[in-house]
């Protein structure tokens, strides 16, 4: 995989990319973005995954419950998802995590933080138990991950996806054997804190994504984000960087390779 680029965090199962599926992955292959990571977010998807893997060679998959869907949560997904975590075809455990936002706007209880905490837990026991990394969703909760992580430690590592905290929160991550999810957030200006800290870290710890459908780079909101858009995200951290393109492409593809423990 050296020398390629791979997108370590797109959901190309979702429906958004139903009708044009082919096309879309050709397109990324004509970028030189060859492989793709593709996140499980709730139960009634899981097997669809390994469907979709098998469709697709280029495709790695993880499996997880998603704050967004913690509403529709019952606890036998946990078992479920101890009993797919072992099989060989699930190379990592999430998306998961916590999501302050959630638990701020107190639709549900299923997104209370205490219930988001505890399903993120059972979620790093299944990583450890299985060996695996997990795939880490954060927004306005990297003390309360931090504070899970203290609480049972991950045995893995794992991609905290989609990076957006201080270069404190990055070095206590890093610590802990993650590496840190970049995309197409460094493409806006305004993003001045995370452009700096995607600068003051080690090549060795950044992994590149898109988030697609979602999270846009700068000049495409309201467009439909695709994996394609990866090699605009490593341009844009080269030159962040003052680093080679060649140099993003080769390092960043490495990290995730490591990561997932993926050999071929």
């Amino acid at each position: 995989m050296t020398n390629l680029l791979i997108d370590s965090h797109c959901h190309l199962d979702f429906s958004d990319f139903t009708a044009d599926i082919d096309a879309v992955i050709s397109r990324a292959y004509n970028n030189n973005v060859r492989a793709f990571l593709v996140p499980g977010v709730q139960s009634n998807q899981w097997l669809k995954l390994k469907t979709f893997q098998q469709q697709h060679d280029s495709v790695f998959v993880a499996l997880g419950c998603h704050p967004y869907f913690l509403d529709k949560f019952a606890d036998k997904d946990l078992e479920v998802l101890a009993q797919l975590a072992s099989q060989d075809w699930v190379c990592a455990i999430g998306e998961c995590g916590i999501d302050g936002y959630l638990a701020e706007q107190g639709k549900s209880h299923g997104f209370l933080i205490p219930h988001q905490q505890q399903v993120f837990e059972a979620h790093i026991d299944i990583a450890n138990i299985t060996n695996k990394p997990l795939i880490v969703h954060h927004r306005k909760s990297h003390h309360l991950i931090l504070q899970s992580f203290k609480r049972i430690p991950p045995k893995c590592g794992g991609i905290i996806h989609a990076f957006s905290g201080s270069l404190n929160d990055a070095k206590r991550y890093i610590d802990l054997g993650f590496k840190l999810g970049c995309g197409g957030t460094i493409t806006y200006p305004r993003a001045q804190k995370t452009r700096q800290v995607f600068t003051q870290i080690e090549l060795s710890d950044i992994v590149l994504e898109t988030d697609s459908p979602d999270m846009p780079l700068n000049g495409q909101q309201g467009s439909r984000n695709e994996p394609k858009n990866v090699k605009d995200v490593a341009v844009a951290l080269a030159l962040l960087r003052n680093d080679s393109f060649g140099s993003i492409e080769a390092t960043t593809s490495d990290n995730l390779m490591r990561i997932l423990g993926i050999t071929r």
